[in-house]
């Protein structure tokens, strides 16, 4: 395996890591405070080509390698964590289905803008009844003439108030089970589709997260995504390579701590010495480091599989469920070394916990990723 990355991936790295510092970093604690979009830097994004990076270039994107992605999302979640799942889903979630299963007329109607940064996307999945049970839909999509007619709630869905396109999973068929769901892509402002309720949550909250709600909604036919009934195949498919973007995700909180941790122990002194001189902390950091590396070379290889076109379900879980729980358990332990300081806002180490903890839950929830991992490891 070849561990060194090319002139290019270090080139979208420390470009993604300057826009992180300069762009991000001197309103990050603002905007987590008063739960504000970042939409001037989302646009910047786009404009780096970092909204559509596995897009090809004549749809409008970078024409990237999911590598790339990885070391970019880590990047801007080591300063901004909220900044970074808008940007996954963006990626994972709307442009990868759109190249993947869209129509000719529907890439240049709306993965050209979307992987431009023109245009934001959101996931529309998650039901109140359907969380990790995602194939007990209970939105419905009827097909009425040369429309469909969608009714029902999708809750959690990240980006929802500011995405001009929602891509929404619903059944057209309930007595088909998973395979009588469709996908629909629907523009904000269709009439009977609106945003219900803006969750206020413990993390991540630069970056919206909403309840979407349709009421005798149509959407054309021309808008559905792929052939009727094979949404559910549709959105397993895009969750599995959603994964490694949020194990990215994580990887960049879990440096994060790592980094304000060692900062701070070479700062701080107590008995008169620093707290890098105390092997306990030592063994702290030593563990979170071991972790962290641990945790990258999982998720790069998840990365490294898809883009050689090799099956990488498993391996993406792996790699999201282990990154995941680095994630927190950096974060923590950063806590505990800035003791009572890392329990107050002035320091950063309480946000990076809080906005840890999501990535243990959403795009499959780690006990989810244990099943997929073991009906990989246990099949014929």
């Amino acid at each position: 395996m070849n561990f060194q990355f090319t002139e290019e991936q270090i080139m979208i790295k420390e470009t993604a890591r300057r826009f992180a510092e300069e762009e991000l970093a001197p309103t990050v604690a603002e905007r987590d405070e008063k739960e504000e979009f970042p939409e001037e830097a989302v646009k910047k994004l786009g404009e780096l080509g970092f909204m559509g990076m596995m897009v090809p270039t004549n749809y409008g994107g970078a024409g990237l390698d999911t590598i790339s992605y990885v070391l970019a999302v880590e990047e801007i979640a080591k300063v901004d964590a909220s900044t970074a799942v808008i940007m996954s889903v963006n990626n994972s979630l709307v442009c990868y289905e759109l190249n993947e299963w869209g129509t000719e007329e529907q890439k240049q109607k709306y993965l050209v803008p979307l992987a431009s940064g023109r245009m934001l996307g959101a996931f529309a999945l998650s039901e109140p009844e359907a969380g990790s049970d995602a194939s007990n839909q209970r939105t419905t999509a009827v097909l009425d003439g040369d429309s469909y007619v969608l009714n029902g709630t999708k809750n959690f869905t990240t980006n929802g108030l500011h995405a001009d396109v929602v891509v929404v999973f619903a059944s057209t068929d309930r007595s088909k089970g998973s395979h009588g769901i469709s996908a629909f892509i629907v523009e904000k402002g269709t009439p009977g589709f609106s945003v219900a309720k803006k969750e206020r949550k413990l993390g991540i909250r630069s970056s919206d997260t909403v309840s979407l709600s349709f009421e005798d909604c149509r959407v054309p036919v021309g808008n559905r995504l792929g052939e009727e009934g094979i949404g559910f195949k549709i959105a397993m498919k895009t969750l599995d390579g959603g994964r490694i973007g949020i194990a990215a995700q994580a990887l960049g909180i879990a440096q994060a701590s790592l980094e304000a941790s060692v900062r701070y122990s070479k700062q701080r002194k107590a008995f008169g010495q620093y707290l890098s001189e105390f092997q306990a902390i030592q063994f702290k950091l030593a563990d979170m480091v071991t972790n962290i590396e641990a945790a990258r070379l999982l998720t790069l290889e998840a990365a490294a599989k898809k883009d050689a076109g090799e099956r990488y379900t498993e391996i993406a879980a792996m790699a999201k469920l282990y990154a995941s729980k680095v994630a927190v358990e950096c974060a923590l332990e950063a806590v505990q070394i800035y003791g009572g300081y890392g329990y107050i806002k002035e320091y950063p180490v309480e946000r990076f916990l809080r906005d840890s903890k999501i990535t243990e839950i959403y795009e499959g929830t780690s006990e989810i990723q244990r099943i997929v991992i073991a009906r990989g490891l246990l099949k014929d």
